[in-house]
């Protein structure tokens, strides 16, 4: 099988390093030669280029861009494939993409893996960072099984942990436990900086360990992905984060009429349920 990625950042690079280690014919494309210089230099793809003419024989591609270059990253590739050609993708969000994707390639898979770091670019790739990971696929009624098959096939090959959803359900989870936990880490370190005492802001980075390392790693993670969680998955990310706020104020208010009981229940769940996500 030939594979080709286009994007090759911290996704798509892992994911070409993998697949090259495994003996896969993988394609790269990228809108920067140096990217494909390092590519190539690093044996993340075998072959590497900003021309899209490259993909022409491969088999299945993965679009590996941002969210918003997504649908156009794919209307510009069709002139260039033939039609058993299967294309995926790796986006955070699937409702917005799932439906038009398909509609202009009929053998589209909608798929999102659940790894990352908080680095980007092609220097961030690295090995395994998908072994054991979730990933999900969200056909539509008419999408291919064998398109499905196959794009599940690679995924599990990379060490991927499959499920399958609708592109709706999808996304609700998702603003959960991936989208609002960047937008609760980025209001603790936004709230930390702008707090009215500048002593205090100097004594709190000073003394911030683990538990601040771990709270705020996704907050501080790549602005643009933030951003395009919060526009393409907007009403979702309001509703949950509407939720959180409403369960915030129980917080508050235990705290403020010193109801420790109600306090140390609600400890004692989260203390709980912690394991069922982890």
């Amino acid at each position: 099988m030939k594979i080709g990625i286009i994007g090759l950042g911290l996704i798509g690079g892992s994911l070409g390093l993998d697949l090259t280690a495994k003996g896969y014919e993988v394609i790269g494309v990228s809108r920067k030669k140096e990217t494909c210089d390092r590519a190539l230099e690093k044996q993340i793809v075998t072959t590497a280029g900003q021309n899209l003419e490259l993909l022409s024989k491969t088999d299945l591609i993965f679009v590996c861009t941002p969210i918003e270059a997504i649908l156009r990253t794919i209307e510009s590739i069709i002139p260039h494939l033939s039609p058993e050609t299967i294309i995926t993708d790796v986006g955070s969000v699937k409702g917005a993409i799932a439906s038009p994707a398909t509609k202009l390639w009929s053998n589209f898979v909608p798929s999102h893996p659940m790894a990352g770091t908080a680095n980007q670019g092609v220097e961030a790739a690295e090995y395994n960072l998908f072994n054991n990971a979730p990933c999900v696929i969200t056909p539509l009624p008419q999408t291919s099984p064998l398109a499905i098959t196959k794009v599940s096939h690679i995924w599990e090959t990379v060490g991927c942990r499959l499920y399958q959803s609708t592109p709706e359900l999808h996304d609700r989870a998702v603003a959960w436990i991936s989208h609002l936990p960047v937008m609760i880490s980025a209001n603790l370190i936004y709230s930390c900086t702008h707090t009215s005492s500048p002593e205090v802001i100097k004594l709190a980075q000073a003394l911030a360990s683990s538990g601040f390392k771990d709270t705020s790693r996704v907050g501080g993670g790549n602005p643009e992905l933030g951003l395009m969680m919060a526009q393409y998955n907007r009403q979702q990310l309001i509703n949950s984060l509407r939720e959180y706020q409403q369960n915030l104020d129980l917080l508050i208010e235990s705290i403020e009429g010193e109801n420790w009981e109600a306090l140390t229940n609600i400890l004692q769940e989260t203390h709980q349920n912690r394991p069922n996500f982890i």
